[in-house]
């Protein structure tokens, strides 16, 4: 089977998760600042790869007070709400987490999707510090990312509007392309490419079909977002 480039298979998700525990710790220590920008996946993947973060392994090993964590999108739900990102990053990292409470950028979900996305736009220029991004400065240090069945990547669905966008650094995404069928607010691919490092985690059976699409070299959401700054993380169950 034909994977994407820049792709390493591991054995099963832990073993994928603790791989990119490891490649988040490493681009920490790249950065000589003394903020760390990392955007945050959703999916059980990357759920994992937070409380492994958070646990006894790892937790004295990431500088929890240099690094600002954002979404890289999420479903417009309260913040307790099962299906919210938001909810799932408190649980994984634990609700006795090192992350200072302003380093945790949430996605202002109760605004509605038009007026969240112009909020989030504006929480992340802010942070970087600028009107607009320089090609030569990254927005993100890290940016984790997932694959759906689909291709999609984020909340960017095949055939939807917002992958198109090629100026707002967020969107808003009225009807998303698979179930929970509720409405979210994404990241678009200018936000996600500006990146110092980009790391998709993908497992499972499931995931085959898209990579494989993918890699022959058809126009899916999740490979609009390129560069020699992306790296694949499979299992052996999705590298088939």
């Amino acid at each position: 089977m034909s994977l994407p480039a820049g792709t390493h298979v591991l054995p099963d998700p832990d073993a994928v998760a603790r791989e990119a525990a490891e490649r988040l710790i490493v681009a920490c220590g790249e950065t000589g600042g003394e903020r760390i920008a990392v955007c945050l996946s959703g999916g059980s993947t990357p759920k994992r790869l937070y409380a492994i973060l958070a646990g006894d392994d790892y937790a004295a090993r990431v500088p929890w007070t240099r690094i600002h964590w954002f979404f890289g999108d999420d479903r417009a739900v309260p913040w307790d709400d099962p299906r919210s990102n938001v909810r799932m990053v408190r649980e994984a990292f634990g609700h006795g987490s090192a992350i200072p409470p302003t380093h945790l950028h949430f996605m202002p979900s109760d605004e509605g999707i038009e007026a969240g996305a112009r909020s989030y736009e504006r929480t992340l220029l802010d942070h970087y510090g600028a009107g607009a991004l320089d090609p030569a400065r990254p927005l993100f240090d890290l940016v984790l990312l997932g694959l759906g069945e689909d291709g999609h990547t984020a909340s960017l669905f095949p055939g939807k509007p917002a992958i198109d966008e090629t100026h707002a650094l967020v969107a808003p995404v009225p009807e998303a392309g698979l179930d929970p069928f509720v409405p979210r607010i994404s990241l678009t691919v200018p936000a996600l490419t500006s990146a110092r490092h980009v790391l998709f985690l993908v497992t499972g059976e499931g995931k085959r079909e898209p990579l494989a699409r993918i890699a022959r070299g058809e126009d899916l959401p999740a490979g609009r977002v390129k560069g020699e700054q992306v790296a694949w993380l499979l299992d052996e169950a999705a590298a088939g």
